[in-house]
């Protein structure tokens, strides 16, 4: 599975909106400067997300967005397949059609991704990022 810049950056910006909420929008440029994400990249990626129902955009000053649901009902499969489109590690995966009988193990592949994936909520991707900065904090004894 290769996942492309659009899945990149699209969970990006989704852990930054799960991390920083407050309940009040956050500007599309605090998301981007925050995460390296080119804005006019980030905008079409907001888009995506708010047309699959993860976000809701605020328009006008102090707008921006936030998100739609609580991060524990968003899966990093969801999230990479609205993204990315479907993950099947070959296209059309059917045993009706598979000459060289090998399409049991891709489908067996793709099932446990898939599981895997499902397992994983924005959430959960969230206190992974807070472990992980603190535990590479500088720290100073004295």
């Amino acid at each position: 599975m290769l996942i492309g810049t659009k899945g990149d950056y699209g969970v990006r910006a989704m852990i930054d909106l799960a991390r920083h909420h407050t309940g009040q929008p956050i500007a599309r440029n605090e998301i981007a400067s925050r995460r390296q994400i080119p804005e006019a990249y980030l905008d079409q990626l907001l888009g995506l997300l708010r047309r699959a129902g993860f976000i809701k955009s605020v328009r006008g000053p102090g707008g921006g967005h936030l998100l739609a649901r609580e991060g524990e009902e968003i899966t990093l499969l969801s999230l990479l397949e609205t993204l990315e489109g479907s993950l099947e590690p070959i296209s059309s995966l059917n045993n009706d059609l598979d000459v060289t009988g090998q399409a049991w193990i891709w489908n067996e592949i793709y099932d446990r991704m898939r599981e895997s994936l499902e397992s994983v909520t924005l959430s959960q991707l969230v206190e992974v990022e807070k472990t992980n900065e603190a535990s590479s904090a500088p720290r100073y004894l004295i």
